[in-house]
């Protein structure tokens, strides 16, 4: 219950119409809106609870309490005891589940459309109805102070949590999702009472469902559970990270491989350089197997297994980061290569073809993703949190149409300077 990211291709072209621009939205009394997505060929019904509140909201004495909530939420509540949570859906061959990421939490689930209802009475329970009992509060303490060893035990995962905290110091959005195992320890029902008041807005909170069931009836539902959830607003300010300075660090482990994280902050969510950022760090690391770095450094030179970049717009500010493993002998020849690659970027611009190729491999990519029902209701969700609104693919296509390769390089300048990157390296231990 961590960590999530991106969107993937199929025809970008085949149809005019986004399912996108389908979605439906309504606004209950309380600010809590409904979004919502008929699809007519699918019997599941998957449905979810989003809220703008993360653990970037969370004071120093809080770290991993957003987390420990997403968990609690599913131990009991004021009608269910957990083992009812639990087997609610699971009884019916459904499924309940959560994530937390720097800015959002959401509690989801997948059923059959005819167990609608009962995914949307759940869902609202266990959000605005938990109790928080005791017992459950230390059996969970020790569930994720478990989560938080296996993620150290994973040096790929454990970086990637690391390095944040050198990309932004001294600010929350550094800060571990999970915790540390000083505040984990800490935390009762009151600490769980006193995040959850400070911070829930019902203004700021979204109901998203994607599913066969006529837009109509899920109001109906929505308002039969949802609707009773008093109305509340927030003071809580987000504040930005302030200045950046590039630090390297190296730290010994007992691993076998180098881990290696390089990069530094980017874009914020609204800049509107996000997109073609977003197609060069694609084009350089993305999932595709003919990205330049997995060409260069796994298939011509066999150095790497994965070789990965990925680019995380937040509300204020942004990050990107370039993540492989390989062996310490051949450490210092990769990173050569890797800045041979952001070099190539910076001062050869794409040819008409490659900027073509690299624009249908992204609008393929992003049309894969939509073909996943609950994955474009997470997004919904998430889109209309942060923008208002879902940009539908016609829209997002004639975006990306309209980049050029000049933009490319001059966006390259600015963020694929490694003089301007962190870096901090796992070596495996003498």
């Amino acid at each position: 219950m961590k960590r999530n990211n991106v969107r993937k291709q199929g025809n970008p072209k085949a149809s005019s119409l986004s399912t996108a621009e389908e979605y439906q939205i309504h606004t209950l009394a309380n600010g809590i809106r409904i979004a919502h997505k008929q699809v007519p060929y699918t019997q599941i019904a998957h449905c979810g609870i989003m809220l703008d509140i993360g653990s970037r909201d969370e004071l120093p004495h809080q770290q991993g309490l957003a987390h420990f909530w997403e968990h609690m939420a599913f131990k009991g509540t004021e009608k269910r005891s957990s083992y009812h949570v639990i087997n609610r859906l699971e009884n019916v061959g459904g499924e309940l589940n959560a994530y937390t990421t720097k800015e959002k939490i959401c509690f989801h689930a997948s059923v059959l459309d005819d167990h609608f209802e009962k995914a949307m009475d759940l869902l609202a329970d266990i959000t605005f109805h938990s109790v928080f009992p005791d017992k459950q509060i230390e059996r969970e303490r020790n569930v994720i102070l478990e989560e938080m060893s296996m993620y150290v035990d994973s040096p790929e995962d454990a970086i990637q949590d690391d390095f944040d905290q050198l990309i932004f110091p001294d600010h929350a959005l550094g800060s571990n999702i999970l915790g540390t195992a000083e505040t984990v320890n800490s935390f009762g029902r009151e600490q769980l009472y006193e995040f959850i008041n400070h911070n829930i807005d019902t203004e700021r909170i979204v109901v998203s469902s994607v599913s066969r069931l006529p837009f109509s009836k899920v109001i109906r539902i929505a308002e039969k559970y949802l609707g009773g959830v008093p109305h509340r607003t927030t003071s809580r300010q987000r504040n930005a990270p302030l200045i950046y300075t590039p630090v390297r660090q190296e730290r010994e482990r007992p691993i076998q491989q180098a881990q290696v994280a390089m990069g530094q902050p980017a874009y914020a969510l609204l800049d509107e350089r996000r997109l073609p950022f977003f197609m060069l760090v694609n084009l350089l690391g993305g999932p595709g197997m003919n990205s330049r770095f997995n060409l260069s450094l796994r298939e011509k030179y066999g150095f790497v297994y994965s070789i990965e970049a990925n680019y995380t717009p937040y509300l204020d500010t942004g990050f990107t980061g370039i993540f492989f493993g390989t062996e310490k002998k051949q450490l210092n020849k990769s990173i050569s290569l890797i800045n041979k690659e952001l070099k190539r970027i910076r001062e050869v611009p794409l040819t008409t073809l490659q900027l073509h190729q690299t624009k249908v491999q992204l609008m393929g990519q992003l049309a894969m993703s939509e073909e996943s029902n609950m994955s474009f209701m997470l997004m919904m969700a998430k889109s209309i949190l942060d923008t208002g609104k879902v940009d539908s693919l016609p829209e997002i296509f004639g975006e990306i149409e309209q980049i050029s390769a000049a933009q490319l390089q001059e966006i390259a300048m600015e963020l694929f300077n490694e003089q301007n990157f962190s870096y901090l390296t796992f070596l495996p231990e003498e």
